[in-house]
C-alpha cells in the first residue's frame, strides 16, 4: 500500500497514460467489457481477490476536473461497474472507489472506476 501511495504522490497529470494505450490496444489485456465508451479488465495489481478498472475511452484526467458534459459518461461508468460486479459473481457486495489527485491515491491520470470485492471491505477504508 505505501508503494501505491508512493506513486500517486510522484504521478504527473498530462500526456498518454497505460490506459490510453490499452484503449489504443497497444497493450494486451484480458478485457472483461468493451462498448465505445469503455473498457473494463482486471487490475494488475489487485488489492482484493476480485479488482477491476471500469476506464472510460474519453481521457478525462481526474474526477475533480470533470465537466458537466461528462455527466452521461460518468453514469455509464458506474452502470459498467455495476454489470462487471454481476458477472463476476459480487453478489454478496462490493466497493467503487475513485482516486483523485495525489492525496486520493490517484496513480494514473485518467480517471478510472476500481470494482473491489470477493472478501469482506473494513471500514474506514484508507
Amino acid at each position: 500500500m505505501a508503494d501505491e501511495m508512493a506513486k500517486a504522490q510522484a504521478a504527473q497529470p498530462g500526456g498518454d497514460t497505460i490506459f490510453g494505450k490499452i484503449i489504443r490496444k497497444e497493450i494486451p489485456v484480458e478485457l472483461l467489457y468493451e462498448d465505445g465508451k469503455c473498457v473494463a479488465f482486471p487490475d494488475i495489481t489487485p488489492q482484493a481477490p476480485t479488482h477491476i478498472l471500469v476506464v472510460p475511452k474519453k481521457p478525462i484526467v481526474q474526477l475533480s476536473k470533470a465537466e458537466d458534459s461528462d455527466a452521461e459518461l460518468l453514469g455509464h461508468m458506474m452502470l459498467v461497474a455495476k454489470k462487471c460486479a454481476e458477472d463476476a459473481g459480487l453478489s454478496k457486495g462490493y466497493r467503487i472507489v475513485i482516486n483523485d489527485g495525489p492525496d486520493g491515491g490517484q496513480s494514473v491520470y485518467h480517471i478510472h472506476i476500481h470494482v473491489l470485492g470477493g472478501r469482506v471491505m473494513k471500514w474506514p477504508p484508507g
